[in-house]
């Protein structure tokens, strides 16, 4: 008699997939927010667990340095420096793992920013005394610590009018989702983007009016979401010749790594683009100083 088989944990690629394909075929077809949930559980299994099992995988130094896009020299500086913890020795033998290889990629990504170590080891120190680094270094997925890069925050309205300071402004940013007036006459708020608010206020402190910082982000959504469509539509065009829209799904295994590749994917495409605009706005700034300088100095 063979044994029974072992049922999928629910934190797992397998797991996530039985338990959606339990729901009544009727109720997955009219309620998208069945699908949608589940894909955000599998993004999430995945981005917690890369190489799709709980246990972390390891690499010896050669492969580190390899998939941290650096040589195996800078890894020994980094580790030497105290800017990568110390590897796991089984005899003679280093292994380093996937904690090892998100903090070389995201020092990677630092110096190839204009960082210099010093400067490096400074942030990585403050975010490890629980700092958010996305807040320092202005760059949301520096590391992909989860899929969902922010999540809603609830408060009474209330609170919500008392963060805007303007109920106009308010109004503006429900209609465009940035807020979400829920229960008995509007009473709580659900704010869907609190980085962009938390944003908002603090270059309000340079004076800069709500209303025009919201005419901002009206004019450039548009532009952004064209960029990620673009961006996206890259890896959706590998995806798409693995999973065929009505076909039998393959592997979790391989929809593992499908989503695994689009978990990097998004990681790189959304540091590319940063430093791009990153280096446009300098680029911008420092010629709009110049000429009013010029403008002051010659007149």
């Amino acid at each position: 008699m063979t044994a029974p088989d072992r049922p999928a944990r629910p934190d797992s690629i397998a797991g996530v997939l039985a338990n959606l394909r339990r729901v009544p075929r009727r109720v997955r077809r009219e309620s998208r927010e069945v699908i949608e949930a589940a894909v955000t559980q599998l993004f999430e299994v995945v981005v917690r667990h890369p190489g799709g099992n709980t246990a972390s995988r390891e690499y010896r130094i050669d492969d580190l340095a390899r998939l941290g896009g650096t040589t195996t020299r800078n890894v020994r500086v980094y580790r030497d420096r105290d800017l990568l913890p110390p590897p796991r020795r089984v005899g003679r033998i280093a292994l380093y793992n996937d904690t090892h290889l998100t903090r070389l990629r995201l020092i990677t990504s630092m110096l190839d920013r204009g960082y210099t170590i010093a400067h490096v080891k400074e942030m990585i120190g403050a975010w490890e005394q629980g700092k958010d680094l996305g807040d320092i270094l202005g760059l949301e997925s520096a590391i992909a610590g989860s899929w969902t890069t922010e999540r809603p925050e609830t408060v009474s309205r209330v609170e919500a009018e008392r963060r805007i300071g303007d109920p106009q402004a308010l109004r503006r940013l429900v209609a465009l989702g940035v807020i979400r007036l829920d229960g008995a006459e509007g009473s709580r708020a659900t704010i869907t983007r609190p980085k962009l608010i938390e944003a908002f206020n603090e270059i309000r402190g340079y004076g800069i009016a709500v209303d025009k910082l919201i005419d901002l982000y009206e004019q450039t959504l548009p532009h952004i979401d064209a960029i990620s469509q673009m961006l996206v539509r890259a890896g959706a065009e590998h995806v798409l010749t693995k999973i065929q829209p009505g076909a039998p799904l393959p592997a979790d295994t391989e929809i593992a790594e499908l989503i695994g590749m689009l978990v990097r994917f998004r990681t790189q495409a959304v540091a590319s683009v940063t430093a791009t605009l990153a280096s446009s706005i300098e680029s911008t700034i420092e010629s709009m100083v110049t000429g009013l300088l010029a403008e002051s100095l010659l007149h």
